[in-house]
């Protein structure tokens, strides 16, 4: 095939400026100085149209004035990015590259070179074409950097890989410190792959003349020694080669005393081989020693010695922790499982609550407990994959990933390993963190993690992580499906005073130089600061109205002196905190119509949501307010359509749903709200709306509804009835099929409050209504909801 063919495109009058001393290829950026008075005249041609010139190396540099035989024919059309003039002779240029060219005719030389030329398109060859010759050719342009102590390569090399062969092929030609005359011949060979042949042979040629270079000058400075009297050799200049080879021993040594695995160990002895050819002071050297250092400082084989008396650990737990119970027991059992089994799989513990609740010290109790070493790594905001499997090690400022990271700052392979908030992780063009995670959190997996600066597999099979998170549902179910899930629900009023009392207090009291003699707390001053100034499923905000009481103390005890003394009470708590901050808004106010309570489930923990229904003149539309979520309105026009198709039974006024409009709206509007389970705290509202019934306030509920009316369980139960009791309400109504989750609520939950457990709207209704409902039912209506069961519900009481 002939390159140079008819479908040409004919430039007339392009400019010329001659080069000396340079080669400029195709899609490269250079910046040149010119100081000839018919260059700088051709540059300014050129500005006054498309910016574009041809330029062409000289034949003889030397030459001030070529004439059109000293300067090559072939060339390369550019465009003027930017021209800077740096004085009254000279001007700096930077200049694109754009295709090949060859002078077909001078058009002028005066007071310029101008030509007619014909452009050469681009090599049509792709990758496949080439691909051996061009990995051939991209590594070996790698090492040629390296070894010129290239401080860009990291950067280069990365932006050669999304490159055409023709590209790829200019930009290492711009790159190569070769005689003018062979950057020429590269210029002029069209093809591609007769181009990469060639730099193939050049930087093979290019390296070996190099090393040979390095060779000879690393042996004089090695003889450069003095003889003494008894004929030994004394390195003057600070001993550069003895102290690198003293380095190197040091190495060896500590690489045999790492005990690392066979790959790893074949690793480190090809990387301190490298580190013997190199230049001691060369960027690449440093590369390697950095490496070397995080494979000598990785624990391949030191462990923490475990604890496995079981009567020990559980004292600790219980000393660290109040109730947490389920927790506690899958420790122990963990334990007791080490004592049968020397090498059982690895754990991985995933707890999930709302804050405040003792997850993460809930981890460093269990490392206390088991004799483990601790770490930490907060995964909030994390969006890098790189975070996770560390950068590879051809990026400057690469590192290892967290993971191995928190591993060598263990100092053992079998730590327990918390992995914080890893919920709050997300994901950009850079990768999924979360995804990088699955390798990490998975027994059948972990026994050989690859971190990509590492590039060895270590073993994470011995580690113990502990994941936390408020939610479930932000990470991906692979993940979740990897661990073995422990929720935490939130802590009732009794286990917040004995909290408070037996943790919370005490460090409070010595964080602020206080004792006993100094201030005390009543459990009256505890209960009522729990239930009036904190409202949380956790106790974080209870430790910080402490920490202002102790405040408070601290002052009266500096201006009075050591020996005063007060006693905090729910009298005088007002005196410290001000006025409560909270009040049970759903217990102090009469029975109304149209107004029901609901629980909900949130990251937080448990709250209970006041439903509101009103009616307007209008036509029939259907309002809901309060920035409910999508599947929340969608719940709510269910049971506005249950309401619709219950009217003639119910005795309900037909023109209602057609001359008035229906407005529901659930306060604290600027908190979104989401979920099916208000389904029957809607349905509630509207009929009591519509059939003038109140509503008990002292009933909170929870529950899917269909259009036939049966109750579906809904998740949260054990938060959601924390939340109503807290809030003082003794009564709730919940689906049926969440019996189950009734085993796991606190005693004084189950012994004080009475749940209903319901499968249909029309047991609900004969609970939570003040009265009964005015039924009229056809025949026909009556056949027809034979089948559905009726009654009030089975309720769950234990007193």
């Amino acid at each position: 095939m002939n390159p140079i063919n008819d479908a040409f495109e004919v430039l007339k009058t392009v400019p010329l400026i001659p080069l000396r001393d340079l080669v400029v290829f195709p899609s490269t950026l250079v910046p040149f100085i010119i100081g000839r008075p018919s260059s700088i005249q051709a540059l300014e041609k050129a500005g006054e149209g498309d910016k574009t010139v041809f330029l062409s190396a000289q034949m003889d540099p030397s030459l001030d004035n070529p004439t059109p035989k000293d300067i090559h024919s072939f060339g390369i059309t550019a465009r003027i990015i930017r021209t800077v003039s740096m004085d009254d002779k000279n001007v700096k240029v930077i200049v694109e590259g754009r295709r090949r060219a060859r002078i077909l005719e001078y058009v002028s030389s005066y007071p310029f070179y101008q030509v007619l030329a014909k452009e050469i398109p681009p090599s049509e060859e792709t990758a496949s074409d080439v691909v051996e010759v061009l990995k051939r050719v991209l590594l070996l342009f790698e090492e040629y950097l390296k070894i010129n102590q290239n401080a860009n390569f990291q950067s280069i090399i990365p932006a050669l890989r999304d490159h055409s062969p023709e590209r790829i092929a200019d930009i290492i030609s711009s790159h190569l410190f070769i005689p003018l005359e062979e950057k020429q011949n590269l210029l002029e060979t069209v093809q591609a792959g007769e181009r990469l042949n060639r730099l193939d042979y050049l930087l093979h040629h290019e390296i070996n003349r190099i090393q040979a270079g390095l060779r000879r000058k690393n042996g004089k400075s090695g003889e450069a020694g003095r003889k003494t009297e008894g004929g030994t050799t004394v390195f003057q200049s600070g001993g550069k080669k003895e102290d690198q080879s003293n380095e190197l021993e040091d190495l060896k040594k500590k690489v045999l005393a790492a005990q690392m695995p066979a790959d790893a160990l074949e690793k480190a002895r090809k990387e301190i081989e490298r580190l013997e050819a190199m230049p001691p002071m060369s960027a690449e050297a440093t590369v390697c020693r950095n490496y070397l250092d995080w494979l000598i400082a990785l624990p391949w084989v030191k462990r923490s010695r475990e604890k496995r008396n079981i009567k020990e650990a559980d004292r600790i737990l219980n000393e660290d922790h109040y109730g947490l119970e389920k927790i506690k027991e899958r420790i122990l059992e963990y334990l007791s499982v080490r004592q049968l089994v020397k090498t059982p799989r690895g754990v991985i513990l995933g707890l999930i609550g709302p804050p405040g609740v003792g997850k993460s010290s809930l981890a460093k109790s269990i490392a206390r407990a088991t004799g483990r070493k601790f770490v930490r790594l907060s995964l909030g905001g994390v969006r890098d994959e790189a975070e996770i499997r560390g950068h590879r090690r051809t990026y400057i400022g690469a590192y290892p990933g967290r993971i191995i990271q928190m591993l060598k700052r263990a100092g053992t392979k079998n730590p327990v390993f918390l992995l914080d908030e890893v919920d709050k992780m997300s994901m950009d063009f850079r990768g999924d963190p979360a995804s990088a995670l699955m390798e990490v959190l998975d027994p059948e997996q972990n026994g050989a993690f690859l971190d990509h600066y590492i590039d060895t597999d270590f073993d994470l099979s011995q580690v113990m992580f502990i994941v936390t998170a408020n939610m479930i549902e932000p990470s991906p179910r692979p993940l979740i499906d990897r661990m073995e899930i422990i929720r935490i629900a939130g802590y009732t009023e009794p286990e917040k005073l004995q909290i408070a009392r037996r943790f919370l207090w005490p460090k409070q009291l010595e964080a602020h130089g206080l004792t006993e003699k100094n201030l005390t707390v009543s459990d009256t001053g505890l209960a009522k600061l729990i239930d009036e100034y904190t409202r949380e499923a956790g106790v974080r905000n209870l430790e910080r109205e402490l920490t202002s009481i102790c405040r408070k103390a601290v002052k009266r005890v500096v201006l009075n002196g050591p020996g005063h003394r007060e006693k905090v009470t729910a009298k005088n708590l007002e005196s410290y905190l001000g006025i409560p901050k909270f009040r049970r808004k759903a217990l102090d106010r009469e029975d109304e119509t149209g107004v029901s309570i609901g629980m909900a489930w949130t990251e937080f923990g448990g709250e209970l949501l006041t439903f509101e229904a009103t009616m307007v003149h209008g036509k029939g539309n259907f309002v809901l307010t309060g920035q409910l979520g999508e599947v929340m309105q969608e719940s709510a026009r269910t049971a506005f359509s249950y309401v619709r198709a219950k009217i003639f039974e119910l005795n309900i006024a037909k023109d209602v749903t057609k001359d008035f409009d229906i407005h529901i709206h659930v306060p604290e509007g600027a908190t979104p709200k989401e979920g099916p389970s208000a389904g029957i705290t809607i349905a509630v509202a509207i009929l009591s709306l519509m059939t003038e019934i109140p509503v008990c306030k002292k009933i909170a509920m929870s529950g899917e509804i269909t259009l036939r009316g049966r109750v579906l369980p809904v998740g949260g139960i054990k938060e959601k009835l924390l939340a109503a009791y807290r809030e003082g309400i003794r009564e709730a109504i919940l689906p049926g099929d969440n019996k189950s989750d009734l085993k796991d609520l606190p005693k004084n939950i189950t012994q004080d409050m009475t749940i209903h457990l319901v499968e249909t709207m029309d047991e609900v209704l004969k609970i939570v209504l003040t009265r009964d409902i005015p039924v009229l039912k056809t025949p026909s209506e009556t056949a027809a909801n034979s089948s559905t069961p009726t009654g009030e519900g089975e309720a769950v009481r234990m007193h």
